[in-house]
């Protein structure tokens, strides 16, 4: 089938149909929240009503027994769901961008992870690893943190960046004579989580960590990651972009939510809050009402500069097999820009609130908590703005944040 004759998607009804699901999911996660960060995981009852509507596999290759959705649809619906809960809306983006392993695993082990379990989860975060060759397989010795849903991933992963032939010193390189980076997948049941998610916000993503100790791994359960960047031939525009752009977009969706909810709220509040020795409510006040509508305007401002970019790096890469240098130069900004601009949203209509905001039983206590945790991790970074103006200025680009 030629690129003329591609059948074309309806993006937007695409996309509609998949919030219908998450305002069906929606209601019953953030009922669940507040038991989610209490203990910090998330629940049961969250977990499968997320699980019965396949929200852990949007971005899972077709083949593997995944959705395979279009960038723009995944953006929409990770940012519906942060509408109604920031940790379930964490830990489904990234237990999609890790789901995207899929697409280049052997189909016996995509099986084993995904196929023979509706509800398997891959989770993996960062650390250090390394591997040495066995008969058979290699002896990984790791330590990761920051897993988010290690507490409901049935499978984990870890990236040697380090592996040893098997006299145990000699690294071993690739064909572009750089070391081999390979990607080892254990069973969740082979390892015990080691407890150190005690944070402020997006508590119930459970990101604790993991530890192997010359834990053995069959070879049929591991791949060599520049496999992931060299062989996408045959694969759906999905997988050719990386995945900083994948967790950019979704995280930055993640925090959008979370300032549209905290938002929606508010205007509820507003209606009848009087403030101590105060005789008209909030919305009465034009402070409030100035305050609001630019709030409005810079989350909407934020929202669009970041969604244009997906969807024109999305076009692009249906169309000629990639984006281009600029557009993911452009996603990088503006995922940066939009989580910041939600968080300052937050900041702003917390402090507004007064009291009301700070009550744990109050709509807004979590969410001021979990956008100030988004904010914080690497996606949100500030040094990413020098990263996109360095090239704008004419310097290299730093492809490994892009």
């Amino acid at each position: 089938m030629n690129e003329a004759s591609k059948p074309l998607i309806d993006l937007s009804k695409l996309t509609e149909t998949w919030l219908t699901r998450v305002d069906t999911v929606g209601p019953v996660v953030e009922a669940e929240g507040e038991m989610a960060d209490k203990k910090r995981e998330l629940t049961k009852k969250g977990m499968s009503a997320l699980h019965s509507h396949k929200l852990f596999r949007l971005l899972l290759a077709k083949h593997a027994g995944g959705e395979e959705l279009p960038l723009p649809v995944f953006f929409n619906i990770i940012e519906q769901l942060a509408t109604y809960d920031g940790s379930a809306a964490w830990c489904v983006a990234q237990g999609n961008g890790c789901a995207m392993l899929g697409a280049y695993l052997a189909s016996t082990l995509s099986e084993k992870i995904w196929g023979n379990d509706p509800s398997g989860i891959l989770a993996w975060g960062p650390g250090k690893a390394e591997a040495t060759a066995v008969k058979d397989g290699y002896k990984v010795t790791a330590k990761n943190m920051f897993v988010s849903g290690s507490h409901h991933a049935t499978w984990l992963a870890a990236h040697c960046s380090t592996v040893f032939e098997k006299d145990g010193k000699t690294i071993r390189v690739g064909k572009n004579e750089t070391p081999e980076n390979r990607t080892v997948i254990i069973r969740a049941d082979e390892t015990t989580l080691t407890e150190m998610w005690d944070v402020v916000g997006l508590r119930g993503t459970g990101s604790d960590g993991f530890e192997l100790k010359n834990h053995f791994v069959p070879d049929e359960h591991t791949i060599v990651r520049a496999t992931m960047i060299e062989n996408t031939t045959g694969l759906s525009t999905l997988y050719n972009f990386s995945t900083m752009a994948i967790y950019g977009m979704g995280f930055a969706a993640t925090a959008l939510g979370l300032a549209q909810g905290f938002l929606a709220n508010f205007l509820d509040l507003a209606q009848n809050k009087k403030p101590r020795n105060v005789n008209d409510p909030l919305r009465d006040n034009p402070v409030v009402q100035d305050e609001v509508a630019r709030t409005r305007a810079r989350l909407s401002a934020a929202r669009s500069y970041l969604i244009e970019g997906v969807e024109s790096a999305w076009q692009e890469a249906e169309k000629n097999g990639k984006p281009t240098l600029e557009q993911r130069m452009e996603i990088r900004l503006a995922a940066t820009h939009a989580i910041h601009e939600a968080k300052s949203v937050v900041d702003i209509l917390f402090d507004t609130g007064g009291t009301s905001s700070i009550l744990t039983s109050s709509p807004f206590e979590r969410r001021f908590r979990d956008i100030h945790t988004v904010a914080l991790q690497i996606q949100g970074r500030k040094t990413h703005f020098q990263t996109v103006g360095e090239w704008l200025l004419g310097h290299a680009p730093n492809m490994n944040v892009v």
